[in-house]
């Protein structure tokens, strides 16, 4: 059965106001997914997938309600895969990010993402949310949507470590995403659902294919890769085999992604994050 919405301890934004704080929800860069109850499961097939969508997202500035669609593209590496680059687009904008294995601290030059599929354009809003760019060390680029005009205290965080992508959806609220389906699930049962909303998936290999993007959605990268609907995600050759040997197949030691990892209170997040 899920687990109970975990505990949310308020914290004071900047207008003096309480804002509940919550475990981020959302997937890492070595398919590590983490639904809205905090529930961790890995999925290791290559495809495109719905990580969560809305259609009905948010009103801006008192205009038109805007949607809200969050995809990952994940690459299979024999018995596992990672995300290599992940999309959101809010309203009529779509901003992508992409991994890359050998990086500079240069902060646009060795930065690879797309906004309104223009590669390194000018980066200032999606969907009338400020967007802004960090670079944390030459592996680790980090793309923050600030959703907090709208919604207090939360953010949508895009992150890059070498060729891996993470998604984090932090301090999400029942008011921001209670509406959205995908991969992470439902927000306010933690059910991890098919696509008629009423069937629950236990085995995440099926809920990976079930959330696959369709051709009747909207890909949100800037080129198409394989596979692509009708033909199925990619499962690994071995999806219940030794998963340590992930890091020897990719450019990241065990000693680096323990380091990179290590500030990470959660120890499932840990193991997660370095395995």
């Amino acid at each position: 059965e899920p687990s109970s919405i975990p505990t949310i301890v308020p914290t004071e934004d900047k207008r003096g106001e309480d804002v509940p704080q919550r475990p981020p929800s959302g997937s890492k860069g070595d398919p590590h997914f983490r639904t809205w109850h905090n529930e961790h499961f890995e999925y290791h097939g290559q495809c495109d997938m719905i990580l969560t969508k809305d259609p009905n997202f948010v009103a801006v500035d008192g205009g038109p309600i805007i949607g809200l669609e969050v995809q990952i593209r994940t690459k299979l590496v024999r018995f596992w895969s990672y995300i290599k680059s992940a999309a959101i687009r809010i309203g009529d904008d779509i901003l992508e990010l992409e991994g890359v294995a050998a990086a500079s601290d240069d902060d646009r030059k060795d930065t690879s993402y797309w906004i309104n599929f223009h590669h390194q354009g000018e980066l200032t809003t999606i969907g009338g949310f400020p967007v802004t760019l960090h670079v944390a060390s030459h592996a680790r680029r980090i793309l923050t949507i600030d959703l907090d005009s709208r919604f207090p205290g939360q953010k949508i965080v895009l992150g890059t470590y070498k060729e891996f992508v993470k998604v984090d959806f932090v301090n999400a609220s029942e008011e921001s995403f209670g509406n959205s389906v995908g991969m992470l699930g439902d927000f306010r049962t933690g059910k991890t659902l098919a696509r008629n909303g009423s069937t629950e998936l236990h085995d995440f290999s099926k809920l990976g294919q079930e959330w696959q993007v369709l051709p009747t959605e909207e890909m949100l990268f800037h080129n198409v890769e394989q596979p692509q609907f009708p033909k199925k995600c990619i499962e690994p050759e071995d999806p219940q085999g030794q998963r340590r040997r992930r890091l020897s197949e990719s450019t990241i030691s065990e000693d680096a992604a323990k380091a990179a990892c290590a500030s990470s209170s959660n120890p499932l997040d840990r193991k997660d994050c370095v395995y």
